[in-house]
């Protein structure tokens, strides 16, 4: 479980071919050196498991259906990403409740920037939709973030100089696909609604 508050930017260092899958081998010198194998991070949002530690860097081990579901099949050396180890008992949790499962990509349509705050917004699959309103949580690339308006195939979001600067999401142009995780109790409200209707 993760909370969506990014700690750290790291770099792709090498991608290594493992078919079906590969190792996603990533350099961030804070992180790497205080992990160990078998923890959680979160890697722009995608809860992946550490295999191996050396140095600065960290690797993971990625498999077909991450890499096409997500945008970490999109990755290459030298590209950026959103990094969050695990909540311990006892962590602020200054975000919402991630669990580092994406239910889909969205596409960035539309980018506003007025000086350094910038008015986001994103297509997404409509099932997602169903489980988004105005003021709820969207997690972006791992990123915990407020939605500012919500319609059947897109929503927006208000980014802060801090959160540019920190994330990802400062480089992004449009077009660029990102991962996204709906808050994990609008999931179960749909689910019980839904099952309201079972014969």
């Amino acid at each position: 479980m993760f909370s969506g508050i990014v700690e750290s930017l790291g770099t792709v260092a090498e991608i290594r071919g493992e078919p079906p899958g590969v190792w996603l081998i990533v350099r961030e010198p804070k992180i790497a050196p205080e992990s160990s194998v078998a923890e959680s991070i979160s890697v722009n949002g995608c809860c992946l498991t550490v295999v191996a530690v050396e140095g600065d860097t960290v690797a993971f081990q990625a498999g077909p259906e991450t890499l096409a579901r997500t945008n970490l099949g999109e990755l290459e050396p030298g590209s950026p990403v959103n990094l969050e180890r695990a909540l311990k008992i006892g962590d602020a949790l200054g975000g919402h409740f991630v669990s580092g499962h994406i239910d889909g990509t969205g596409k960035l349509l539309e980018r506003k920037d007025e000086g350094d705050w910038s008015t986001f917004w994103f297509e997404l699959p409509r099932e997602l939709s169903r489980q988004m309103a105005s003021k709820g949580s969207i997690a972006v690339d791992g990123v915990s973030l407020t939605i500012v308006d919500s319609l059947p195939d897109r929503f927006s979001v208000a980014l802060i100089p801090y959160t540019l600067a920190v994330t990802t999401l400062g480089s992004l142009t449009i077009g660029d696909r990102v991962n996204l995780e709906t808050d994990i109790l609008a999931k179960y409200v749909q689910r019980l609604d839904e099952a309201r209707h079972w014969d």
